[in-house]
């Protein structure tokens, strides 16, 4: 019998697996924060970025490893659009943990701004900046043409960018012409970001690390990461290849509350769907009854990468994305419509 919310109550990360894959095996897997710094019905940016700073506050007391903004345009819900000053503010108001982007999509900017911008945080906060690149607009492409202007930095100049990119992280050379100040001789480390088999391929190539963004394009997850495995060639940034993956989350008290608090997502994927996309809309008791059979069915098959659940059911949930993956790192993100509901999310699965 199908829930009341439209969601099938075991997805693929539902399986149970063993109770014999020890604790230690989960714990030991370094677990991040992916914020879209949400806007919620009734709210505003500037509450959503306050939001933000209290909950990468919070997660620093949990342990989490990175704390990571995702950079969109022209979205209601959505409040990290600078994504640079978003880290800014992070990282100015924490101590350890690393910041950075989840990620920045390279094709909006030249590298030589991007280098710049990520070269002024590493030298505000030394060894703490992460910068992922995406090659996606992150937006409709109304708005990416509104971002770029012209067609000279396209996504099929994404492998020089990212190289050219590198270059001006490296330590200058004396006949190098340009270099970006600051930035030249820090080695920000950077990261891929994809959902397609296209990243994990460069990502390989480059010998870079690599995240797939499963936690709303899973269709190519396993096939991504034995590309990226089978093809990754050492560098002088790595010696191996090194996974990160990405999954929602939505933990509460009970099984129930937990659906319920992620109607919230379900909402605003089915809303995007439709071509009307809202700000982070208030949790339902019934979500068939805002959207259709076949609506319910894309976004749980968006979805299907989520842990949802109690703390005992997270802990079963993510030992089997942890069987099913073999990640050296999980980034999770959580589309909450409360805020104390969302803390109280990444606490419990701090601890599970």
């Amino acid at each position: 019998m199908p829930l009341r919310n439209g969601s099938a109550r075991t997805v693929v990360v539902n399986n149970r697996m063993s109770h014999d894959a020890s604790v230690s095996s989960v714990t030991a897997i370094p677990r991040s924060i992916l914020d879209l710094s949400p806007i919620v019905e009734g709210g505003s940016a500037s509450q959503a970025l306050h939001n933000t700073i209290d909950l990468a506050q919070h997660a620093e007391r949990w342990n989490y490893h990175r704390y990571w903004i995702a950079e969109h345009h022209n979205m209601p819900g959505i409040a990290s659009a600078a994504t640079s000053v978003v880290i800014s503010l992070v990282a100015g108001a924490t101590q350890r943990i690393r910041a950075g982007s989840g990620g920045v999509m390279l094709p909006n900017h030249t590298p030589l701004v991007i280098a710049e911008q990520f070269g002024t945080l590493e030298a505000m906060f030394p060894g703490r900046i992460d910068l992922g690149l995406g090659r996606a607009p992150g937006s409709d492409g109304v708005t990416a043409h509104a971002l770029r202007r012209n067609a000279g930095n396209t996504v099929d100049t994404f492998p020089q960018d990212v190289i050219e990119l590198q270059a001006y992280f490296a330590t200058p050379t004396p006949e190098q012409s340009v270099r970006a100040i600051p930035g030249a001789g820090l080695h920000v480390p950077i990261w891929l970001l994809g959902s397609s088999l296209y990243s994990a391929s460069l990502a390989a190539m480059l010998g870079l690390p690599f995240a797939f963004a499963s936690h709303f394009a899973p269709a190519q997850l396993h096939q991504a990461l034995r590309v990226y495995r089978g093809q990754f060639k050492p560098s002088e940034t790595l010696s191996k290849p090194h996974v990160m993956v990405a999954a929602n989350v939505y933990a509460a008290e009970t099984d129930a509350e937990a659906r319920r608090l992620q109607t919230s997502a379900q909402q605003q994927f089915i809303n995007l769907r439709r071509g009307r996309p809202t700000m982070v809309q208030p949790p339902v008791d019934d979500i068939t009854a805002l959207a259709t059979p076949e609506e319910l069915a894309m976004v749980n098959e968006t979805l299907k990468y989520s842990l949802v659940g109690s703390p005992e059911a997270i802990n079963v949930q993510l030992r089997a994305l942890i069987e099913q993956t073999q990640p050296d790192e999980l980034i999770f993100c959580s589309q909450i419509f409360d805020h104390a509901a969302r803390l109280r999310s990444f606490e419990l699965l701090a601890h599970v």
